[in-house]
Formats: C-alpha cells, sequence, structure tokens
C-alpha cells in the first residue's frame, strides 16, 4: 500500500460507511503475505494514516478516529477472516487507545472462533526499546531523535523522528530504517568533535517525554507542515512512543517556563552590552528586545538565546507581523536591535564568526521584505486610539476577532460616552455589547439586559481571549460563506450553551458548524485501490 495507491473515487454517489470498511480490509489482505512483524506494523500504520489529515473533522458529534478507526475496528471483528484477524492485530499494537483495546478483544475472539493469525502477531507485543540518542542540527533548530527498538532481540530497527524547534517543537517528519549499526556510524561521523550538543545518546524515558510532547504539537494543529509521508508513520510513531519507559523528571528540551522577572532580567544585561551600545533609541531597544525574548521564551521551547537563519525569518518575516503591534519607533529599530541580538547571543553561545555572519545575513536580507508586509493598524480602518483599546497587550492577530466582537466602541449610550470604556474590562463590556444592540435595533437599553447578554458576554470574552481558536475560525467560515454578523454570534452561542461547560464538545461543534465531515470527505477516504 504506497501512498500514491491512494485515490478519489469518481463514483457519482458517496459509498457508505461499510462500503470504505470494505476496500480498508481488503487492502488489509495484503498483511497475510508478509512474514516481518515490522513489515506488518509499517502497513497497518500507513492505512491507519489514510484519515489522519481529517482528524478534527466530525460528523453527528463524533470524530474521525470514532466514525472511521473504531467503526473498522467494530466491521472487522464482525468479518471471521484471516485479513481481519490481521487488521485487528495491528490495530491492537497501533491504533489509538479506545482502538487498542476493542481490536485485542476482537482479535482473541475470532482466535477462539477458529480463525488462523499471521505469524508475525504473535511477535507485536514483544517489541521491546533499547538505545536512544539525539542527532541536533548545527543551529539548535531541529533534533533528530533517533530510537531503537527490537522484537525480544531480533529485528532491530531504528525510528527516526523529526523534532522541529521553528514549528513549535512539532514532529514534522519520521521514518524507519533496519540499518542502525550504519545509521549511527554515519551521525557520529556527520557530528564531529561536537560532543557536548552534537551527537549524543539519551535515556530513552527523556526521549519519550520530549517525543509525546512533540506529537502533541503536531496532532494539535489543524494544518502542520509536515513531511508527505508523515500521515503513514503516525500511529507506529505513536505506538512506539508509548513503548518507552515512562519519564520521571526532566526532559531533554521540554519548554521552560520563563518568568517576566527573569525575561526583565535578560533583556537589562543585553541591554548593557557592548552590542548593544549602538542602539540610540533606548526606549525602543528594550521593547524591541522584550519581543525577541517572548519569542525565544514562547516559541522556541524557551530558549531566547538561540538564534539561527530560519528563526530569524520566522520572527520578521511571520511571527512579528502577524501577533504583535508596533510603533513606528519599534518598527525602526527592530532589525538593528536584532542584529544586536544576534551577535550578542551568538557570542554568549560560542558559536563561530561564520555562523553568527550568516544569521545576521538573514537579519539583513529580511528588512525591506519587513517593512513591505508589516500592516499599520491604522490600514485597517481604525484610528489608533481605537486599536490602543482593542489591543492593550499588543497582540496584532486579535484585532479582527476583537473587532468582531466589539464593533460599537464610539458614540454614547445612555447618557455614557462610549469611548472612554474599555473593552478589556468586564463591566464595561455590557455597556459596549448593550449599546451594538440599540444601534442594531433601535430597542431601550433596558432590552439588552438579562439574559440575552450574559450569553453575547460569555462568546465576547471567548473572541477576545481567542479560547478556543477554533471558536473564531468558525466564525469567519460562517462570514466567509454570506451570514450576517449577528447570526453568527447567535450561531457561536447556541453551540457554546449546547456543550454545558465541555470543552472537547464545544471545540467538536465548533469545527462541524464550520466546516463539518462532508460527503466528500468520506469519499476521499475511500480511495483505496484494491
Amino acid at each position: 500500500m504506497s501512498p500514491q495507491s491512494r485515490r478519489r473515487s469518481q463514483a457519482g454517489s458517496v459509498a457508505p460507511p461499510n462500503a470504505l470498511f470494505r476496500e480498508l480490509l481488503h487492502a488489509a489482505r495484503e498483511l497475510l503475505a508478509v512474514r516481518s512483524p515490522l513489515d506488518a506494523e509499517l502497513m497497518v500504520s500507513e492505512l491507519l494514516g489514510t484519515w489522519w489529515a481529517q482528524r478534527h473533522h466530525s460528523a453527528g458529534g463524533a470524530g474521525v478516529e470514532k466514525l472511521v478507526g473504531e467503526g473498522l475496528v467494530e466491521y472487522a471483528a464482525e468479518q471471521r477472516s484471516p485479513a481481519a484477524l490481521a487488521l485487528l492485530s495491528g490495530i491492537a499494537c497501533l491504533g489509538t487507545s479506545r482502538q487498542a483495546v476493542a481490536a485485542e478483544q476482537a482479535a482473541i475472539d475470532l482466535m477462539d472462533s477458529g480463525v488462523k493469525a499471521p505469524g508475525w502477531a504473535d511477535h507485536l507485543g514483544a517489541v521491546a526499546p533499547a538505545e536512544c540518542y539525539v542527532n541536533p542540527d548545527a543551529w539548535g533548530d531541529q533534533d533528530e531523535i533517533i530510537c531503537v527498538f527490537s522484537y525480544a532481540g531480533e529485528e532491530p530497527h531504528a525510528l527516526v523522528s523529526v523534532v522541529d524547534y521553528n514549528a513549535e517543537g512539532m514532529i514534522r517528519d519520521g521514518w524507519v530504517t533496519s540499518r542502525v549499526d550504519k545509521l549511527l556510524e554515519h551521525c557520529r561521523k556527520a557530528s564531529g568533535a561536537r560532543a557536548e550538543d552534537g551527537f549524543r545518546q539519551i535515556d530513552p524515558p527523556q526521549a519519550r517525554k520530549v517525543l509525546q510532547a512533540a506529537l502533541d504539537a503536531t496532532d494539535a494543529a489543524e494544518d502542520p507542515p509536515v513531511s508527505d509521508s508523515f500521515a503513514s508513520y503516525h500511529a507506529f510513531i505513536r505506538a512506539r512512543i508509548r513503548a518507552l519507559p515512562p519519564a520521571a523528571g526532566r526532559g531533554l528540551r521540554t519548554k521552560r517556563t520563563w518568568s517576566r522577572e527573569r525575561r526583565a532580567l535578560l533583556a537589562a544585561e543585553f541591554l548593557a552590552s557592548d552590542e548593544a551600545e549602538d542602539l540610540s533609541d533606548r526606549q525602543a531597544a528594550s521593547r524591541c528586545a522584550d519581543r525577541i525574548i517572548d519569542f525565544g521564551c514562547d516559541q522556541d521551547s524557551g530558549r531566547p538565546l538561540r538564534m539561527s537563519p530560519v528563526k530569524v525569518q520566522n520572527f520578521m518575516l511571520s511571527w512579528l507581523p502577524r501577533r504583535v503591534m508596533l510603533s513606528s519607533a519599534d518598527r525602526d529599530a527592530i532589525p538593528h536591535v536584532l542584529a544586536a541580538w544576534v551577535r550578542w547571543a551568538g557570542h554568549r553561545r560560542d558559536l563561530s564568526a561564520a555562523a553568527i555572519g550568516q544569521t545576521l545575513d538573514t537579519v539583513f536580507d529580511s528588512m525591506s521584505t519587513f517593512s513591505r508586509i508589516y500592516r499599520d493598524p491604522s490600514e485597517f480602518g481604525l484610528d489608533e486610539q481605537l486599536v490602543a483599546r482593542l489591543l492593550p497587550d499588543s497582540d496584532l492577530e486579535a484585532l479582527p476577532r476583537r473587532a468582531f466582537a466589539f464593533p460599537v466602541l464610539e458614540g454614547r449610550h445612555g447618557g455614557v460616552d462610549l469611548s472612554k470604556l474599555d473593552p478589556s474590562n468586564p463591566a464595561d463590556r455590557r455597556l459596549l455589547l448593550a449599546a451594538d444592540h440599540d444601534t442594531r435595533t433601535g430597542s431601550p437599553s433596558a432590552a439588552g439586559v438579562g439574559r440575552h447578554i450574559e450569553r453575547h458576554l460569555a462568546i465576547a470574552d471567548r473572541l477576545w481571549r481567542g479560547s478556543p481558536p477554533a471558536l473564531w475560525d468558525a466564525a469567519q467560515r460562517l462570514l466567509d460563506g454570506g451570514e450576517d454578523r449577528h447570526l453568527v454570534l447567535h450561531a457561536l452561542m447556541d453551540v457554546l450553551d449546547a456543550a454545558a461547560g465541555d470543552e472537547d464538545a464545544f471545540e467538536s461543534a465548533l469545527r462541524e458548524l464550520a466546516t463539518g465531515l462532508s460527503d466528500e470527505d468520506l469519499q476521499d477516504l475511500g480511495g483505496l485501490e484494491p
């Protein structure tokens, strides 16, 4: 089963779930021809990866893993065939926790009824971890976490997982090789004299802690920047992480918490350095240093001193334009402050002059693009004072959703000057929302008091915080579909009420409201060729 074997069915009607399950079970017959438990696991992992890209979708309140994954287990359990038993044996090791429990019991029932299990099935539960290693690149942008396993000492193999710290610490790629000795020797030679921060062995519990956090980050993202083959390895990676011993204590490179005081001390140390001596606007330099430190602490696993060409690009051309409201003074100062930071942090980390120079080149090359793509909030048609009221935290990314939540911020309502109200203040929010209703309906202010405004307040608070992100995603998709703003708010309020405090149910319903799992999606899942 190669990724190229998947295709979209051209049939005019959508296949019912059982037709999809028949195709998947038909593909699983290939498991009967293999002898290696490793080959069998990789084949099952590829099959389970068929619907991984649609993992956040739902239909009728059920997620894809339940709808398709658990549905496949139930279907296979009823078939009483060697192919069904082979598939269930694989899912028992590689599926989600719910899928694995159900598949194991179904496999036992089939064996008790006389269905013959494939020879490799007995070895799946015997997989055992051995050594683990980390192979970082020269910049610290990525770690290759290498974990060696075997089946009770037989058929050793290595799982290589690429953790990308410029992508919020996600696993972006993974693969498996049985040429373990050759892989390790290659890594040792490539690392050369870099002992402390080069290729080295780590404890298996450390590897598990890092890999679990990285896989969670990948799974949580709506559209993670993973390799084309990642979905095929996802279930295998998940299962191998479970096979590692549990982590107890600090991991290899987990995200460390930086207090505001510690960040301020680091900024002060930088501003007092020789590298920062020529920065003329000290106030702007201080604010820019705070941004650099926040980016390193919050987006790079608590490593503000680590700088690389890729990290500089992400900071200048993605994070700043999307997330931070900068004054004109800060916009002018940020490239110069960043260049000084690169020199200072590079010396602190004992980077070579060539490495520092490459990173500085990226800073200078990014300056013109940054000036072009950074959008002044006033370009959104909002004056500076109004923007400051909506963005007291300078979170530029929040501006559209907060303006959507509080469209009326000026004028008078019930004798109150709305321009004096603070939308971040819960008490002021009630008046702003009441004014919004009066402006829209012309009703007296008393009509805006009570349960109806309370419901609007609950949604407005979530939109202000961006919690959960799926809320604003749903609102945008409904707005893009031509829905009236007030009707969109009521749809969101209805979903929140129906969730009754269950955050998982709320997010699931929001995704269904925004996109749902269409018949076309189900048809795409059924595109396995026999």
